[in-house]
């Protein structure tokens, strides 16, 4: 009585909580794609991607015309061989972004139902290693902010108990990149984690210049430095550096990552569920990245990642940006500059129907 033998799929608009930019774009807002699976025996299972503005209408197509047709009838048990199922039926457009977010939605949905069927929270069912994991925030470190208002948020962020904060760089100033870490630094002392964050916006050489600008300010990692694409670049960098380097938000194949892991590009994983296709592949890379001995440090997406991070034993931190506030009834659980996990059976997320339904697009 498992079989799926309704699915359904819509697009929600949630508006951004605050402006946020960063060296190549900004958040316009969050298109929120949804999936509800029903099954035989009557449980519905939800699941949920995003774009940061643009794109959703074609993820909603892909979903609606090719991948969730392939589910009616499919044992939603059998997680692998629906995902495969659905992989199979789009191969011509995989690896790619549309087709990579609706496997994401669709595949939460199905992980939901697993959870609800097993009367168990998505943390333990998925790996069950811890029940809470460590949070920075990203959301007082916009580049747009000036280097007081950097500041200020740090200390902010500090005082509320986070164990690290990031800063966007990519001025077109290196110096000015570096004063304002050199500032954050100074003002939260040596006991908080800084990341570093520059979007893509970098050449190979610029790259390797700004690590050497950022080494005395004892940055946690510096994110992104290059196109997510140049695998060589990033392996040089690595090699010249002793910041950490860390990919993944950009990244949307399994097999991208390994090669990054293979040559000692990168030090730290950040896969976003949405953009590498789900749950699914999100937990293999996470095993993967433990066989390599590097860290998992999630993308965006707190009120899921809080869950997957806490499955794993390499997980290092969950990223905080709120951006789903307008339509849920509760919010993550921090505590102590740790991040706790809903224990309710399912993904954990207290979604407001109302609101949802009030924010769809025809």
């Amino acid at each position: 009585m498992a079989q799926v033998i309704k699915a359904e799929a819509y697009l929600v608009d949630i508006e951004v909580e605050t402006v946020r930019t960063d060296a190549k774009q900004a958040f316009l807002k969050q298109e929120t794609l949804f999936v509800e699976l029903t099954t035989a025996d009557g449980l519905t299972g939800t699941g949920y991607s995003y774009t940061i503005g643009t794109g959703g209408r074609a993820v909603l197509a892909m979903l609606r015309d090719h991948l969730l047709p392939s589910l009616i009838g499919h044992d939603s048990r059998e997680i692998e061989s629906a995902w495969r199922t659905m992989y199979d039926s789009t191969r011509a457009t995989m690896v790619g972004t549309i087709t990579a977010l609706g496997l994401a939605a669709a595949d939460l949905a199905l992980w939901d139902l697993r959870c609800l069927r097993a009367g168990e929270p998505l943390w333990r069912v998925a790996g069950g290693y811890r029940s809470a994991v460590p949070v920075y925030d990203t959301e007082h470190g916009w580049l747009q902010l000036d280097e007081g208002e950097l500041v200020a948020g740090a200390l902010e962020a500090r005082d509320q108990g986070f164990s690290g904060v990031k800063v966007k760089i990519g001025k077109p100033s290196p110096k000015e990149d570096a004063a304002r870490i050199r500032a954050v630094r100074e003002a939260v002392g040596p006991g908080m984690d800084i990341m570093v964050d520059a979007n893509q916006a970098f050449t190979p050489a610029e790259a390797v210049r700004r690590a050497a600008l950022l080494e005395p300010y004892d940055v946690g990692w510096l994110e992104e430095p290059l196109p997510a694409d140049d695998v060589a670049g990033h392996e040089r960098l690595s090699a010249s550096t002793t910041v950490p380097v860390a990919v993944g938000e950009s990244i949307y194949s399994l097999g991208h990552f390994r090669e990054y892991l293979q040559r000692g590009a990168a030090g730290i994983v950040q896969p976003d569920v949405s953009r590498i296709g789900g749950i699914t592949p999100w937990l293999k890379l996470a095993h993967l990245a433990e066989a390599f001995g590097a860290e998992v440090c999630p993308h965006f997406l707190m009120e899921i990642h809080v869950s997957l991070s806490a499955a794993v034993p390499n997980a290092r931190y969950v990223e905080y940006i709120p951006q789903l506030r307008a339509v849920t009834t509760r919010q993550l659980h921090i505590a102590d500059g740790l991040a706790h996990v809903p224990q309710e059976p399912g993904l954990g997320i207290a979604w407001s129907r109302d609101a949802i339904d009030d924010r769809r697009v025809a």
